[in-house]
């Protein structure tokens, strides 16, 4: 398993479907730099992730902040 894979495994069920659906559907066809900015989201905490991904707060980082979007409108 790639070491991206890996940690889109967070233990939190939400956070687990969110960046695992990403990292299969989007990732491979991905830009560089969008795969990129996803890697970095996948690097902070997960109680700051989860406030990304619930809408709470955005990432200061315009990449990062436009992964974040696509992944909020995959939420199923």
């Amino acid at each position: 398993m790639s070491r991206v894979a890996w940690q889109c495994r967070r233990g939190l069920r939400e956070l687990d479907e969110l960046l695992q659906r990403y990292y299969e559907l989007r990732y491979p066809q991905a830009p560089g730099e969008e795969q990129r900015a996803f890697e970095r989201l996948l690097c902070v905490q997960d109680t700051e992730l989860q406030a990304y991904l619930l809408s709470r707060t955005d990432p200061d980082d315009p990449e990062m902040r436009s992964v974040v979007r696509v992944l909020r409108e995959h939420r199923a």
